[in-house]
């Protein structure tokens, strides 16, 4: 049975250094840092590898995020895997939890989660499947 969980979070990007392989590449990578509140109670970092085209609006960044923390009252971890591009203005966004990533009540973890950003508020709705407690 599929689950949903809404909220919003708080994120921080710090930019960091490029291995000397991707330095001339045009790609960015950034630290991630982020405190959910809503049906996710959690904190989560990671890192994030982005490009930005020199066309107006378009780009694309992959990341992985550690999430620790409750999801609807089951505490635990998982990762999450990111993959999203905008074409011109439009978007498109993959974020899933990695399979078998999750531990302790939230073991069994599956899911998928959309992000959205109005007004420079991030909010997310994650719908997922967990085995019965």
């Amino acid at each position: 049975m599929d689950h949903i969980a809404t909220g919003r979070f708080d994120i921080k990007l710090q930019p960091e250094g490029l291995s000397s392989v991707a330095e001339a590449t045009g790609l960015g990578r950034l630290s991630l840092d982020k405190q959910f509140s809503g049906d996710l109670q959690a904190t989560s970092q990671g890192e994030m590898l982005s490009f930005r085209s020199t066309t107006a609006g378009s780009a694309g960044y992959v990341a992985m995020e550690h999430v620790q923390g409750s999801l609807h009252g089951r505490s635990g971890s998982f990762v999450l895997q990111h993959s999203a591009s905008m074409a011109q203005g439009e978007s498109t966004q993959s974020i899933s939890v990695v399979p078998d990533s999750a531990t302790d009540a939230l073991q069994g973890l599956r899911g998928s989660m959309q992000i959205t950003i109005d007004n420079g508020q991030h909010s997310y709705r994650f719908v997922y499947q967990l085995p019965e407690a």
